[in-house]
């Protein structure tokens, strides 16, 4: 490892950190979205929905940050396109620093831009009645499943800004991400849906996390719904690491 990495990739988050707040409307379209999702399911369809409790909004509450987690992971597949497009890669790639550490900067503004649109959606639900009984030490075991779950989604962001041809086709992969939540304990518990839907809901990674993150939330037993949540967290974001890594060699 170049010995200047950490310091290379700390000027490559700056760079890429100063793009998200000269353009803030990023942050603001992808909270903008999840938020009507939770206005609408809680105020409209809340009350025609079984869920087991009376406080709907805890329980879709996890949903909703991975729908906005998967929504914003969509800039930086856009962002990285442009920057291939720009050739901005190849001028860094003539200075003397870590070659990987550019494509590190786009990851880790794209976990610092959807943690900040995840607090944003978490002081809306605290105003629509959400309330959590869970310790600190649960928090940060939200926190660090939903800080895997942004890198595993932000490296497979990182394939489709690497390959794509064009700006529609550098975002298009995030709809089925943003779609996935749909069929899983997100909005309704599986046991409501046929039997079909369910084998797939019930088999997904995204059911898994909402369930481990509800949870720790509501502080109840999470049972064996965390190993299998960071299971999928970590073996999706090291694939897609390591065909992200093999495309930017290829590409750039």
């Amino acid at each position: 490892m170049n010995k200047n990495f950490f310091s290379d990739m700390g000027i490559m988050l700056g760079r890429s950190m100063r793009h998200i707040f000269r353009s803030m409307d990023t942050i603001i379209t992808v909270t903008i979205m999840p938020i009507a999702f939770m206005l609408l399911f809680v105020y409209v369809f809340g009350g025609a929905i079984q869920t087991g409790t009376d406080n709907y909004v805890n329980y879709l509450l996890p949903g909703i940050l991975l729908i906005a987690i998967a929504s914003g992971i969509a800039y930086t597949a856009y962002r990285l396109f442009m920057d291939m497009q720009s050739g901005i890669f190849e001028r860094f790639h003539s200075m003397p620093i870590a070659r990987s550490t550019v494509l590190w900067g786009h990851v880790l503004t794209s976990l610092v831009s959807n943690a900040i649109s995840v607090v944003v959606i978490i002081l809306v639900a605290l105003i629509m009645g959400f309330r959590s009984p869970a310790g600190v030490l649960s928090w940060l075991a939200v926190a660090g499943i939903l800080a895997l779950f942004t890198l595993a989604l932000t490296w497979i962001a990182a394939i489709a800004g690497l390959s794509a041809t064009s700006v529609d086709g550098a975002g298009a992969f995030s709809y089925p991400l943003i779609f996935l939540p749909f069929i899983s304990s997100a909005f309704v518990p599986t046991e409501s849906m046929p039997a079909v839907v369910r084998a797939f809901a019930d088999n997904q990674p995204v059911t898994s996390i909402v369930d481990a993150i509800r949870a720790l939330l509501s502080d109840q037993p999470v049972g064996n719904n965390i190993w299998i949540a960071l299971a999928w967290c970590v073996g999706i974001m090291l694939v897609a690491y390591i065909f992200a890594m093999r495309v930017y060699k290829k590409r750039v």
